[in-house]
């Protein structure tokens, strides 16, 4: 009977793992046109265009998957999350794609977006290579890894390791300059000068890129009591 029990524990866990695979979300293409349906944005083995991520879609569970190369789309949506196609800044690298997503963390007129891809960067900046990991909610910012299981969005397959949080800050994916402890203050400011109290916070040293997630939810609740709504804004890259 006990045998019984953990066989279908194991199985339950099976399924329920499956199911988080595949969530409810969209994608826009390069044309424009919006398709709804389940997206997978992490799935495994090879893209359908060397050096660019990927993501699955099926239109419903009973149809069969097809991959998406970021080429191929201008952004998609899971759940609230929304992520964009762009290509490493200027003076960056990104280490496993050349052309991959980025999530849209803050889409306010400057934007804060939250890269989920290896970067090298200018020796200036002190980054060297970081393996392609998750965004790392709360595990730190620049300069501060987390170790533990790293899922890449747009494709890859999941890879042990530590995990490494880049923000870029930018009125578009074309623009965006990566976020460090040097600009901050200013950028940070900028981004959320709608709210003086979350700026006072800033400038008072509160708040830096060790626990950006923390003043991100204070932001967005701040904005959301005054507005009534923490209604998202139609995503643009």
């Amino acid at each position: 009977m006990r045998a019984i029990l953990i066989i279908l524990f194991l199985t339950l866990i099976a399924v329920s793992a499956k199911s988080q695979k595949w969530q409810q979300g969209s994608f826009t293409d390069i044309k424009g046109n919006k398709v709804i349906g389940l997206i997978n944005s992490n799935p495994s083995g090879k893209g359908p265009i060397k050096d660019e991520g990927f993501i699955e879609f099926r239109d419903n569970e009973k149809t069969n998957p097809y991959k998406l190369s970021a080429s191929d789309l201008k952004s998609f949506m899971v759940g609230r999350d929304s992520f964009v196609v762009a290509h490493a800044p200027h003076n960056e690298t990104w280490t496993k794609q050349e052309l991959d997503f980025v999530k849209v963390e803050l889409n306010e007129e400057t934007k804060l977006y939250v890269a989920v891809v290896g970067t090298v960067t200018g020796s200036e900046r002190g980054l060297g290579v970081h393996p392609t990991g998750a965004v790392g909610m709360g595990t730190g910012g620049y300069g501060g890894a987390a170790a533990g299981v790293a899922v890449n969005i747009g494709g890859g397959g999941v890879r042990e390791g530590k995990v490494q949080t880049t923000y870029y800050y930018g009125p578009n994916t074309a623009q965006m300059d990566q976020l460090t402890p040097l600009n901050f203050v200013d950028i940070m400011s900028d981004i959320m000068g709608d709210e003086p109290e979350v700026v006072d916070k800033i400038h008072s040293g509160q708040y830096n890129l060790s626990n950006i997630q923390k003043l991100i939810v204070y932001f967005r609740t701040m904005k959301s009591s005054h507005a009534g709504s923490d209604s998202p804004k139609t995503t643009q890259n």
